[in-house]
């Protein structure tokens, strides 16, 4: 794999943060950013971009930048694109996740039976990918069929055309009724589920409404001896508490180790880090004890 740019979180404050993907700066809304920036608004001024939420969603071009362009994380490509909502294709607060994911996954690539994991509200497959390039059969499941293109677009930058990827675009609660009635199964289960959203035909989703048997359905879903479930969340009021509560009750009675925290944005070169949601992670016994090195 060629070596590419990255990202970088290169300051924030006053409500927005000023990032680099690859070779370009960019300047969005961050809420979270209440202090003060670090840097000068002379360094602030050389974004290529900027993008506003005040009036109506709009991205200022400060510099003609590409329709789309590649960066490199966790050792996958993604390619980045401008959207109209100003996101461009990659949450990086899970880089974390994503190295985690191939470092857990990888010891069981050799298996006679590839692990299989599910990925559901996959977006644009960074957990997938992870997955799939340590070696395990992965069922990657988002409603926006745009979504789901973009994923598979990932998926060849990452030359992973040919690996065992299920492509799925279905509305979740739909999907998992259908897979419970198959009777199928799952190593590993990640899930990052929005706030509110709409399936492709229009169905309604609520997060605080629908986590409960959600969860509850992805327990259901596990193999009789699972690895993990990785549980992210970028709602307001869902602490990393309430993630844990609501982590150990789908997990009651299963043997393992439950870790909580927030999802963290990492300065760079001593730009303030910026907590971006929450995550709950269960992890099987003998996942946890190597991840805490015994």
């Amino acid at each position: 794999m060629s070596k590419l740019h990255s990202y970088a979180l290169i300051d924030s404050g006053e409500g927005r943060k000023l990032e680099r993907f690859g070779p370009y700066l960019l300047s969005r809304p961050c809420s979270q950013a209440v202090w003060k920036p670090q840097l000068s608004m002379q360094e602030w001024n050389k974004a290529d971009a900027f993008f506003s939420r005040e009036q109506e969603n709009k991205w200022t071009w400060l510099k003609r930048l590409p329709e789309k362009w590649q960066i490199e994380v966790a050792e996958i490509i993604f390619k980045i694109s401008p959207t109209d909502f100003g996101h461009l294709g990659i949450f990086p607060e899970q880089r974390d996740f994503w190295e985690w994911i191939q470092t857990t996954l990888k010891p069981f690539a050799s298996s006679k039976q590839k692990p299989r994991v599910l990925n559901l509200f996959a977006y644009s497959g960074g957990s997938t990918l992870a997955a799939a390039k340590a070696g395990a059969a992965v069922c990657h499941l988002d409603a926006s069929k745009g979504m789901v293109a973009w994923a598979r677009e990932n998926a060849a930058l990452n030359q992973l055309e040919q690996a065992p990827i299920r492509w799925i675009v279905e509305d979740v609660k739909k999907f998992l009724a259908r897979e419970l009635k198959r009777g199928s199964r799952y190593d590993a289960i990640i899930l990052d589920p929005p706030t509110f959203g709409r399936g492709a035909k229009g169905e309604l989703f609520k997060i605080e409404d629908e986590i409960v048997p959600l969860l509850n359905d992805c327990r259901k879903l596990l193999s009789d001896q699972p690895l993990f479930v990785l549980f992210s969340c970028h709602t307001p009021g869902f602490s990393p508490l309430v993630m844990q509560h609501l982590l150990n009750q789908a997990m009651e009675g299963m043997k393992g180790h439950i870790e909580v925290g927030e999802m963290i944005l990492t300065g760079h070169n001593g730009a303030f880090d910026v907590p971006s949601g929450t995550y709950a992670r269960w992890a099987a016994p003998s996942i946890s004890n190597k991840v805490q090195g015994k």
